[in-house]
Parts: structure tokens; C-alpha cells; sequence
């Protein structure tokens, strides 16, 4: 049998066939390399305790509140989003990343209370004080 030039050949034994040529080759490497950047990508990273992070009393209650609330929409240490908008850096950039608005501590508060678009509000759900320690948070990220 020649394919693209090049021959190849079958080769087996008693109902066992196996195809042996350049096409099998690059199929071989092709299928590798696709199960090793899948397995890859599933490693989960090991979450860090707030001592690693070296976060506050506030900033770790902050953390409590930013994982009942915000991270089912919203990555804190990747770039990537979820439903919402990533977190990672959210005070670095002049202005939040959907909507345009200064990024201050009175914008993502007001974002908070009132939500806007896809994002509830928490107003009626989290005290002052959980505002408070998860805005320390956010500034860590």
C-alpha cells in the first residue's frame, strides 16, 4: 500500500491488524499530545489558607464571604471568568472591567448593593461589616 508517497503496511496476527505507516504515526503523536494537555489542565491547584496568603483578620473574613457569594461567578486568583467577570486584580486597573466604572471602593460597593446586569444584589443580604471585610479582600487579589 503507498500513501502520500511513502509506503506503508499492515502487520498482525490472527485477527489482529494493526496499520504501520507515516498517517499512524502523526494520528499516534496527534492523540498524545491531545491526552497529555487534557490531563494537564485538570490538576486542580491547592487552594492556599489565609496564613499562605498572609491576609488580615479582616481580609480572611472577607475571603469567607467572597466564597458564599461571589465565587460561583467569579474566579479570585485566575484571569479567566466564570459567569462573571474575574476578580484577580480588580483594584489594579483604573476602571472595572465590564462596566467601565472606576475601580474604587465606592463603585464595587454600590456593584454590591445594587448589583447590575447578570450580578444580584447583596444589599438586603450582607451586613456593613461583611461589605467591609470583603472589600479588604478584593484588594489582595
Amino acid at each position: 500500500m503507498i500513501l502520500d508517497g511513502k509506503r506503508s503496511r499492515w502487520r498482525g496476527s490472527a485477527g489482529e491488524a494493526e496499520f504501520v505507516g507515516p498517517l499512524s504515526n502523526i494520528l499516534l503523536s496527534a492523540v498524545t499530545v491531545t491526552i497529555l494537555l487534557l490531563s494537564s489542565a485538570c490538576k486542580p491547584e491547592r487552594r492556599l489558607s489565609d496564613a499562605e496568603l498572609g491576609l488580615t483578620p479582616q481580609q480572611a473574613a472577607g475571603r469567607r464571604v467572597y466564597d458564599s457569594y461571589c465565587d460561583r461567578c467569579h474566579e479570585a486568583y485566575s484571569s479567566r471568568g466564570k459567569q462573571g467577570p474575574s476578580m484577580k486584580g480588580v483594584f489594579k486597573n483604573p476602571y472595572l472591567e465590564l462596566s467601565g466604572l472606576p475601580a474604587n471602593d465606592d463603585r464595587v460597593t454600590e456593584l454590591i448593593l445594587s448589583g447590575r446586569s447578570k450580578m444580584p444584589a447583596y444589599g438586603q443580604v450582607l451586613t456593613q461589616q461583611q461589605v467591609q471585610d470583603l472589600l479588604a479582600y478584593l484588594h489582595t487579589l
